[in-house]
């Protein structure tokens, strides 16, 4: 389903939705913001939550080409797997920069009250880099999923670290975006937005391990001044890439026929759910 663009508008509309809105953002590209956003929608639906999902990155579409694979895979499989809800929002066409952003946060705004009226959830995967409706993502969400690559690459659009004193951290590019992203939430809604960053695990030599530490600890120093959560994420895995093609996640697959190293990274997965913390699965045994 495509949204049209209506008449725009110039605050959030996450304060009237019944959805919580998760939003799966980074800067950067290559985090792995698509994996992790259909990975959560799947174990939402697990869960049995109605899920829904945006992807504003109309580029790539990597998130849709997801859903697409899956929604193949079911038509020749006959699978009896969840699928999210997909959205498809066309962007402004407009010439000028100011018309553009103003109808694509319209659109933003329909797609999140037509997925509201029929999801407990809308997982959002917004495109790498800085744009208007990136941010106007961000400012939509409840939880803020910020998936990072464990290195000081990665670590640098969010912290800017001294390499005279490695424990002088400060806020960078996406920090302060993010942080004007939650202020904007919090004047139009007076709700705060949970930014949870996830550590990417990665294979580490010894050569390397010294300065993963020190990424752990500028991470650990730039949490506590700016306020986000700071989690494991994922390890990277041939599994991920190799499901994609078929729309699968490593929650669909049969238990039984998973290998050790599977096995780990559908734990990774349970542990990352946790670890979120969303609203209403307080008490409620994993069922994935």
């Amino acid at each position: 389903m495509t949204i049209d663009i209506p008449h725009p508008r110039t605050s959030p509309v996450s304060e009237t939705l019944s959805a919580h809105v998760i939003v799966v953002g980074n800067q950067k590209g290559g985090a792995g913001k698509s994996t992790i956003a259909m990975h959560l929608a799947v174990a939402l639906m697990r869960m049995g939550r109605r899920t829904g999902a945006l992807d504003l990155d109309v580029r790539q579409r990597t998130l849709s080409r997801y859903v697409e694979n899956r929604a193949a895979t079911i038509a020749a499989t006959g699978a009896n797997i969840p699928t999210p809800q997909m959205l498809d929002v066309t962007l402004s066409a407009a010439r000028q920069g100011e018309v553009a952003d103003m109808e694509n946060e319209a659109a933003l705004a329909v797609a999140l009250k037509r997925l509201s009226a029929t999801s407990d959830y809308i997982v959002i995967d917004v495109p790498a880099g800085d744009s208007h409706i990136s941010r106007a993502a961000h400012a939509e969400a409840d939880t803020l999923v910020t998936p990072m690559n464990d290195s000081f690459v990665d670590f640098d659009l969010l912290g800017a670290v001294s390499p005279s004193a490695p424990e002088d951290v400060r806020p960078s590019v996406y920090s302060e975006w993010v942080w004007e992203c939650r202020k904007r939430k919090a004047q139009a809604s007076g709700r705060a937005i949970d930014w949870v960053v996830l550590r990417n695990r990665t294979a580490t030599s010894r050569i390397e391990a010294k300065n993963k530490q020190a990424v752990g600890d500028a991470l650990k120093t730039l949490s506590t001044r700016i306020g986000f959560r700071l989690v494991p994420g994922l390890s990277e895995r041939v599994i991920f890439r190799e499901l994609f093609l078929q729309g699968l996640t490593l929650l669909d697959a049969d238990r039984d026929g998973l290998k050790m190293t599977h096995l780990a990274a559908r734990q990774e997965l349970r542990d990352l759910f946790i670890a979120l913390k969303l609203p209403g699965f307080e008490g409620e045994a994993l069922r994935f």
